[in-house]
């Protein structure tokens, strides 16, 4: 370590309220006496996403003065974020965000959460919920904790983990049970419902958050279910900012340069939105002071950062992960990765994006082409290409169906969907072990092992693919890209897609 770095770590302020006013100049802090807050949202999912997120919209607004009475209490289902709990809990519950552009940083502590529930503790959470000045319950609990079935895509009641809250509804251990018991509580004692909001990355986050606590209400008791539907509200919302896992080398470079002891920072770009349906039951913070866009109906906002960034994500993934490819930004330095991402995006993903108000999708688009190549949030691979198959269904897979269903070609999606078939054989094609990197991974392996003489086997996956294992404008590239694959390599494949001559020959697969 240098004798900077050692000065520097020597002189880092540890986090707290009693060491606020000695922070960096450059370090924006609250302005808000903390005593003044009160809460009014609950939030499950305290993560570094939340933190860079909601926290920060929330902080810029009680910094202007306003709304001192809607500061947040954390809460989880998971007992494995006790860790952090404890973290932010020596810190008075303060947290440094560092938004990093491809030039410069700017680093702030937020200290909206004025409490942290002790994880899983149904008792003390089930107190806080149903207490009549929580009136938003907010949620960030990754887009595979809506308990959604695969076949139908509805709310699951089936699943193990909500029989065994129906069963054990006096405490329950899910999200959803939590918050359908608070509300039993709330309607018999006469107090308004809250409204449930979720901030997850999945279509109609809104309507899939109300199916799965109408749904299990229903299972509990049919007339607490259509109380909840006609009380509570659901609002959809569109959020978006890369807020990558914290590592040793975020801690790291919060001492070293910003000069905070912070065990647990967060570090993200300087991009930051957040669309929202203006839809709450009991009133809501001001945030559109602070930048966030009200309105009527969230579709076209999520279709578009669905389908372009969350699919462009999916594009530079599995090709980088073939390739042992670490970072984001080394996968966009990569010419074919970024020729492939360009090509697909350009002229198979933009031009069946439907109209959204006010944007011009190709400056959209190179406003994602900056964010994904910035120096400075590193994106890992591994992440980028975690849960594909949840994501896929929703990044990829719906613009291979609005394409084959008006005719129009599909080659680049096709090869997206083959370069995840063979990144889900497990190997790299160094020979590299891939880690498991799924829920379903052994699932995946198993068809993709099978895919490598047969490749109707993975498309084969009804959840994923539905009806186009038997759409020809898919399954024909699909299955030569695979075979190109297992036979060429990732880099021979891209480059030939490139050039347009993947497609061009004969197909002599005899399938």
């Amino acid at each position: 370590m240098t004798t900077d770095k050692v000065a520097m770590r020597d002189k880092a302020v540890p986090l707290s309220l009693g060491t606020l006013d000695d922070l960096p100049e450059t370090v924006v802090r609250p302005n808000y006496d903390r005593k003044s807050l009160s809460a009014g949202i609950v939030h499950f999912g305290v993560g570094n996403f939340h933190r860079a997120h909601q926290g920060v919209y929330l902080d810029a607004l009680m910094n202007d003065g306003r709304d001192h009475n809607w500061a947040v209490i954390g809460a989880s289902v998971m007992p494995g974020d006790a860790r952090v709990r404890d973290l932010l809990m020596k810190q008075d519950w303060l947290g440094s965000v560092t938004a990093q552009s491809a030039t410069g940083s700017d680093a702030r502590v937020t200290g909206v959460m004025i409490d942290y529930l002790p994880p899983a503790d149904s008792a003390a959470i089930l107190a806080t919920l149903e207490h009549p000045e929580i009136r938003i319950v907010s949620l960030t609990v990754t887009e595979g904790g809506y308990f959604v079935d695969a076949d139908t895509g509805l709310f699951d009641d089936q699943h193990p983990a909500i029989q065994a809250d129906v069963s054990n509804f006096d405490s329950p251990s899910t999200v959803f049970g939590l918050i359908v018991r608070a509300l039993r509580t709330r309607r018999n004692e006469g107090h308004q419902a809250f409204t449930v909001m979720s901030c997850d990355n999945l279509p109609h986050n809104g309507v899939v958050t109300r199916r799965a606590v109408v749904g299990l209400a229903q299972l509990i008791e049919p007339a607490l279910a259509m109380w909840i539907d006609a009380h509570s509200s659901f609002p959809n919302g569109m959020v978006d900012r890369i807020a990558p896992a914290t590592g040793d080398r975020e801690r790291s470079l919060v001492v070293d340069k910003i000069g905070i002891g912070d065990a647990a920072p967060v570090f993200c770009e300087d991009y930051l939105q957040w669309v929202l349906e203006d839809k709450f039951v009991d009133g809501r913070p001001r945030l559109e002071e602070v930048g966030v866009q009200f309105v009527d109906d969230v579709t076209p906002f999520e279709t578009m950062k669905i389908r372009i960034l969350n699919g462009g994500h999916a594009l530079i993934a599995y090709p980088a992960g073939l390739l042992d490819i670490e970072g984001s930004g080394e996968a966009m330095a990569h010419p074919l990765i970024r020729g492939f991402l360009d090509k697909v995006e350009l002229e198979e993903i933009l031009p069946i994006v439907p109209p959204v108000p006010d944007t011009n999708l190709e400056d959209y688009y190179k406003i994602i082409l900056s964010r994904f190549s910035n120096p400075h949030v590193v994106d890992t691979i591994r992440r980028l290409c975690l849960d594909g198959s949840n994501r896929q269904p929703k990044f990829i897979v719906p613009s291979i169906v609005d394409r084959t269903t008006n005719r129009q070609r599909v080659e680049g999606l096709a090869l997206a969907s083959a370069l995840w078939c063979r990144y889900c054989f497990g190997k790299t094609e160094s020979g590299a072990i891939i880690e498991p990197n799924d829920p379903s991974w052994d699932h995946l392996v198993e068809r993709a092992h099978a895919a490598r003489t047969d490749p109707g086997a993975w498309l084969g996956m009804r959840d994923i693919y539905g009806e186009l294992a038997h759409v020809m404008l898919f399954k024909k590239p699909f299955t030569q890209a695979l075979d190109a694959l297992w036979a060429e390599g990732t880099e021979s494949v891209l480059q030939r897609y490139l050039d347009g001559t993947l497609f061009a020959l004969p197909d002599h697969s005899h399938r």
